[in-house]
């Protein structure tokens, strides 16, 4: 229970990517941690791509971020739409600024660059938004998994089971 009294948030909209949200989220439940899931309302049901369903927590609204040790974000096609929201960037940035895990995976690495901050940062993500990133500031690698101080990336499914234990182990240093 390597994560036992630490609080992560993740963030979904309807066309997450099924498999890069609930994978983290059980494996981040299962090394211990708190796991809120965030959405633009509350106690809502949101769909991934392929037919999977989540029921959020709280609403973007009543996140006081300041009480979580990291911050997860699913790619799919959500990130587009997440990206919009005032309150996500904000997560983002808060986190960003105070050296909080941010955990990124395939698409969400858009939600980033709406957040502006991948200047400098050496990053992946599906190959699909490469140019999206590198015009944002980041230094963009073909790698399964890129660690670059607080964030870390990954390309795509396949990269999960790399892509959580490096996350489990960043927020449990934090």
């Amino acid at each position: 229970m390597e994560l036992k009294g630490k609080r992560v948030i993740t963030i979904v909209s309807n066309d997450y990517d099924d498999l890069e949200f609930h994978y983290p989220l059980i494996r981040l439940k299962e090394a211990g941690a708190e796991v809120v899931v965030a959405a633009l309302k509350a106690k809502e049901t949101y769909k991934g791509k392929y037919g999977l369903s989540t029921v959020s927590d709280v609403a973007f609204g009543d996140v006081d971020i300041t009480k979580f040790d990291a911050i997860v974000i699913p790619g799919g096609w959500a990130p587009d739409l997440l990206r919009r929201f005032d309150e996500v960037l904000n997560f983002v940035r808060y986190m960003h600024e105070n050296k909080k895990v941010i955990g990124a995976i395939c698409h969400a690495g858009w939600v980033l660059s709406s957040a502006h901050i991948l200047k400098g940062v050496k990053m992946t993500s599906t190959p699909g938004i490469k140019d999206d990133m590198m015009y944002a500031g980041a230094t963009w690698v073909d790698e399964p998994v890129v660690i670059s101080g607080h964030i870390i990336t990954a390309r795509r499914p396949p990269d999960l089971p790399l892509y959580l234990p490096e996350l489990i182990k960043a927020i449990a240093k934090k």
